[in-house]
């Protein structure tokens, strides 16, 4: 028998398993995490499958097939840690315009829900206000900045925003406030004839779609400092020239899929097979015969120029026009 007792080794073994995502794989990731500002694990899976599935970027082959829950453990290792710097930041009226209900598109595209945030105030003084204006069904959304929300600054971008959207607007969904339940939004609307509606009192999932989307873009990508209001027109024509077109046609949302529960109740479930873009949403959709194309515009059209650069490049182009919009704020001294 041995008289030497025995004890654990504590170094490393002779031959250690081989990783499958190196150093440069974990870069890559970094890279698209930074240009795309950290959304979702299915979002970010999606667009590294993108980039060498359809953009053929042979860099992407391996992270193409990583897993949405290892790819949670690579942002977690320490080579990941060691390449990001995060910082953290800061923290009802009656009227007759309008139909109360939710609107009920079916699965048909055209069905927008419409929402205003305001950009913060300074000793008094508000700032912008961003519009967010979404499709219910394929999230194509259109982004837009105004100086307030009085008739004189909204209505002709609510015209603009209507331009913007590929296909033909059906319905036009908002909550309860004056800036878009009055006289001259509801003859704009019915000079299209688009139907309006608005929120029922106590029940705040109405217009959830659009709220959401003021977290998830807006306040991500703009902040809650305070922006005066006489920047609206550039921060307006950034969205329109460039984060409009990255958001619709590079960027990936979550799109839900509904399951009846034995109880019968609608249960709703996320998959990472559901994470498309808004574009790819709208081609699955248009071959449903769910889509109204607006005259002149066709998928071939759209498709061709989210095609003419990857996901990742109209990332990057994105955060260069908003470092570039970003240092052109000149923000008033607080008063002492």
């Amino acid at each position: 028998m041995n008289e030497h007792a025995t004890c654990k080794r504590y170094r490393a073994p002779a031959a250690p398993f081989a990783r499958k995502y190196t150093a440069i794989d974990i870069a890559l990731l970094v890279e698209m995490d930074k240009a795309n500002e950290d959304v979702c694990g299915p979002a970010i899976a999606h667009l590294l499958q993108r980039a060498y599935s359809v953009y053929g970027d042979t860099r992407y082959k391996r992270l193409s097939t990583l897993s949405v829950s290892h790819l949670y453990n690579l942002r977690k290792s320490t080579g990941y840690q060691a390449l990001r710097v995060i910082f953290i930041k800061t923290h009802p009226v009656c009227n007759s315009i309008g139909v109360r209900k939710v609107p009920r598109p079916n699965g048909r595209v055209g069905f927008v829900r419409i929402d205003t945030v305001r950009q913060g105030d300074l000793d008094g003084i508000k700032g912008v206000y961003h519009i967010t204006c979404v499709d219910a069904v394929s999230q194509w959304q259109v982004e837009a900045c105004v100086q307030g929300i009085s008739e004189a600054f909204l209505l002709p971008v609510l015209e603009l925003i209507i331009e913007q959207f590929p296909f033909v607007i059906l319905g036009f969904h908002s909550d309860n406030g004056s800036e878009y339940i009055n006289g001259p939004v509801a003859r704009i609307l019915e000079k299209l004839r688009i139907e309006q509606t608005k929120s029922r009192s106590r029940h705040s999932n109405d217009n959830a779609l659009a709220e959401s989307k003021n977290a998830s873009v807006v306040r991500k990508h703009m902040g809650y400092e305070h922006i005066p209001q006489k920047y609206a027109k550039p921060i307006n024509a950034f969205y329109q020239e460039t984060f409009n077109p990255w958001l619709n046609f590079h960027r990936p949302c979550m799109f839900a899929t509904e399951i009846i529960s034995p109880k019968g109740k609608i249960i709703k479930r996320y998959k990472d097979e559901d994470v498309k873009t808004p574009l790819e949403c709208l081609v699955q959709l248009k071959a449903k015969g769910w889509v109204i194309l607006k005259k002149g515009i066709t998928l071939e059209a759209l498709q061709a120029l989210a095609k003419s650069k990857t996901d990742l490049a109209a990332a990057q182009e994105m955060q260069r026009a908003k470092s570039e919009l970003f240092e052109r704020f000149v923000k008033p001294k607080r008063r002492a």
